[in-house]
């Protein structure tokens, strides 16, 4: 991934040095158990313990010969440790060690993105605590439809990132499986204790039936669960950009001081943020597609998966930690304009209170639905078309007076009606406050329940 989008702790992770180092977790892990069973000797797993060293660069130049990064990786660290290096690998194949590191690297990445999902939950929940009672008008079809809060708004997105936390969850717990099971999964050259005893110690569970790779449907979940969760974000982006349109303009993303929104038009301030996770989550949704293309291996497995984990694992990883955390600063720092979500309120002219006075009409005015429906569509559409308040047209609609009062009529229009609820849904976030500090799946655990 790019260096724009890319995080230290994040992308720290994906680092050459830490896939090798995961490598050599790996190598010390097998060699330890091995020694246990007398097949290294205690003074050869000593100084492997004490000498085994990583250098990408002489690794990079093993490999320009060897066109093999694992037997380039053995051989660097072979060299390190000296003739006792010959005891590493013993018994191993590429995969053992390959899938086995990448379940650490995914499972630490994971975390990350875990901490990140929560932290935006709780941006979210404190937001919409904060703008529970700020009125605006909600929109099905773009158009007018009845009155909200933006602090409703927010409390659904709240729910909806710590779904895709549980699914993210789950899918990391799941990744956490690597395999040291030989060339194709039948243990010819290790015994499945020595598996067990190694995955274990690395805090891993064990692929009850692998291949020569650890299978991928698992990481195949997991970036369908990166994708989803960024389909979220790109639904939150999408509705931040349409409320901050000049016509609408109840919402602005935060502008710092110095910021410019144009080379040449210096009124322009514009709503990168969303534009940019927007962007991001459809790069996510091609990722996990790419991910579920490479379940389907051939035999015991072929290496056509390689090539495209090399660059999506990463950069999925990588791109939703940046998304996450610049959501969670947006929300944060996001002005909104209670003053123009009134102004709008006030431009749709009272429409939005058709649906309570038809239901006004049957309840109270003793009318056929459909004579109701035609005397409020008809109004409503005259009143639209004439830009004139709803509630006068109908004030004076025939058909009308002689069903309702004009008190029941102004009732009608009374918006906090349409909200005397909305306090009980935004109660429901308290449980979510209490569940978002959980602390994310760990290693540890996932290896006491594997």
């Amino acid at each position: 991934m790019i260096r724009r989008y890319t995080l230290p702790e994040m992308g720290a992770i994906w680092a050459d040095e830490a896939r090798f180092e995961h490598m050599l977790r790996v190598e010390i892990e097998v060699a330890r158990a091995q020694a246990r069973r007398g097949r290294v000797p205690a003074e050869a797993l000593t100084a492997i313990e004490a000498r085994a060293r990583i250098d990408v660069e002489r690794i990079a130049a093993i490999e320009r010969t060897t066109d093999h990064d694992v037997i380039a990786f053995v051989s660097q660290v072979a060299e390190s440790v000296g003739p006792e290096g010959r005891y590493l690998h013993l018994g191993l194949t590429s995969s053992d060690v390959l899938d086995t590191a990448l379940a650490l690297q995914l499972g630490a990445a994971g975390d990350l993105l875990l901490r990140d999902a929560a932290r935006l939950v709780a941006a979210l929940v404190t937001r919409a605590r904060t703008e529970a009672g700020t009125v605006l008008m909600g929109r099905t079809h773009s158009v007018h439809a009845e009155p909200t809060t933006f602090g409703l708004k927010l409390a659904g997105w709240a729910f909806e990132v710590d779904r895709g936390r549980r699914r993210l969850a789950a899918a990391v717990d799941e990744i956490r499986t690597g395999k040291v099971s030989g060339p194709v999964g039948t243990y010819s050259h290790l015994p499945p204790d020595l598996e067990a005893e190694v995955l274990g110690a690395l805090g891993l569970r064990v692929d009850p039936v692998s291949t020569q790779i650890v299978q991928r449907d698992r990481h195949a979940a997991l970036l369908t669960a990166i994708a989803i969760l960024g389909g979220s974000l790109e639904r939150f982006a999408t509705e931040i950009r349409n409320l901050a349109h000049t016509e609408i303009g109840e919402v602005m993303e935060p502008f710092r001081p110095g910021q410019k929104g144009s080379s040449a038009m210096p009124h322009k301030r514009n709503p990168i943020l969303s534009e940019r996770i927007a962007g991001i989550a459809r790069v996510l949704r091609g990722y996990a597609h790419a991910a579920m293309e490479d379940q389907a291996l051939w035999h015991e497995r072929d290496i056509s998966h390689s090539s495209a984990e090399r660059v999506i694992l990463p950069d999925a990883t990588i791109l939703l930690d940046y998304a996450l955390q610049k959501m969670a600063g947006l929300v944060e720092g996001l002005i909104a304009r209670p003053d123009r979500m009134r102004e709008n309120i006030e431009r749709g002219l009272g429409l939005h209170a058709s649906s309570r006075v038809l239901d006004a009409l049957v309840d109270r005015g003793g009318m056929d639905r459909e004579g109701a429906y035609a005397i409020v569509q008809r109004a409503a559409l005259a009143a639209a078309d004439e830009r004139r308040p709803l509630r006068d047209l109908l004030a004076v609609e025939p058909g009308l007076a002689s069903r309702l009062s004009l008190a029941d009529l102004d009732a009608c229009f009374d918006d906090a009606r349409h909200l005397v609820h909305v306090p009980e849904v935004m109660a429901r976030l308290d449980r979510l406050a209490a569940g978002s500090a959980a602390t994310p799946i760990t290693a540890k655990a996932t290896a006491d329940a594997g």
